[in-house]
């Protein structure tokens, strides 16, 4: 037996890493990015910005600019707290390490694979209730898990990935009332959905959401954010490493997230090419089409795994889902550029006949 396998958590051992396929000089749909780059016109006054970060000090520890900057892009009222992640990933693990190592986390499925995944790092137990399939909640299901397994943590994404759909908002406010574990909704989505809860904070004390910038156009900067009361924030802020956010990602950020303007015309194309594809992917026989407010759309389709071959032999890389669990035969596509939409279109159409 090797060193590494003789010293590594036998359950660490027991699970994959998770994978990020090559795309190099490829059509990118599979990742929920934004399609669209910095405006030229941009370019010369964000790299003044960055010219004059100082990168010999450690950065600003609460990024204090940035998250004045945030509330002005989201909205976000000055009495709630707001806890800032290097993404969002670090931050549902923060709230793992909240718990007491053996407390449970619950989650309906299917959902964010991270969800369940930072629970196994941190030694808890993970609770998946099964949507039902029309891929909603299932409330009585879902409510006899709470009382069955008393969770501290309870996930829920909304809108849902991989689904793409936002679950009905009486049946999260039932499942808030219902328990004493903290319900954290995954807003990453929020800015091509119908619906919010960030009002409701202020309603339910065990209520927090996550938001990131990666779905409105900056993946790349890595940055999540953690929004509740203020009591709730400043106890869970005890666990954020020092210095969690870099000061090129502040300094980039506080410049690049004040575009509210073209960011909000970026979020109503993406909406405009995701009603377009939509109803193109709806028009080719043999495939199912799932409802989105998303940046992203779910299908299904005959022999998915031929057609997701296909794409990619031919230059578009999507998301190949079908073979986890309820999702048998399903891809996800990003929603591209109006360029990028139209190649991929036209290859499931080709690929079909």
């Amino acid at each position: 037996m090797s060193f590494i396998n003789h010293w590594l958590r036998a359950d660490i051992q027991a699970i994959n890493a998770y994978h990020v396929p090559a795309s190099t000089d490829m059509i990118k749909l599979d990742a929920m990015e934004s399609p669209f780059p910095l405006p030229d016109e941009l370019i010369a006054q964000y790299l003044a910005c960055l010219a004059d970060a100082d990168l010999n000090r450690y950065p600003n520890p609460s990024a204090d600019d940035l998250q004045q900057t945030l509330r002005d892009l989201m909205d976000i009222p000055a009495d709630f707290g707001m806890l800032l992640g290097n993404g969002s990933d670090e931050l549902i693990q923060l709230l793992a390490l909240a718990c007491e190592t053996d407390d449970t986390v619950l989650s309906v499925e299917p959902s964010f694979v991270m969800y369940s995944m930072i629970a196994k790092f941190t030694r808890l137990n993970y609770q998946g209730v099964d949507l039902n399939d029309d891929f909603e909640i299932d409330l009585p299901a879902t409510l006899s898990a709470i009382k069955a397994h008393n969770p501290k943590l309870i996930f829920i994404a909304y809108p849902n990935n991989p689904t793409g759909n936002a679950f009905d908002r009486k049946l999260i406010e039932k499942i808030i009332n219902s328990t004493d574990a903290m319900v954290v909704l995954d807003e990453a989505y929020y800015a091509y959905a119908d619906d919010s809860f960030l009002g409701d904070i202020a309603k339910y004390p065990n209520l927090v959401l996550l938001r990131t910038v990666s779905k409105i156009g900056f993946a790349g900067l890595r940055l999540g954010l953690l929004i509740g009361a203020q009591e709730t924030v400043t106890e869970l802020d005890k666990l954020r490493l020092p210095y969690n956010i870099n000061t090129l990602t502040q300094v980039s950020a506080n410049f690049l997230l004040q575009e509210k303007e073209q960011i909000d015309k970026n979020a109503k194309a993406i909406l405009v090419e995701r009603a377009n594809l939509s109803n193109d992917l709806s028009a080719i026989n043999g495939l199912v089409v799932y409802p989105s407010q998303a940046n992203f759309i779910l299908f299904k389709a005959p022999k998915a795994n031929v057609l997701f071959k296909a794409l990619k032999d031919q230059g578009v890389l999507i998301k190949n889902l079908s073979a986890a669990p309820r999702l048998n035969d399903c891809l996800r596509v990003t929603v591209g550029s109006a360029k990028e939409n139209a190649q991929f279109i036209k290859i499931v159409k080709n690929h079909y006949g």
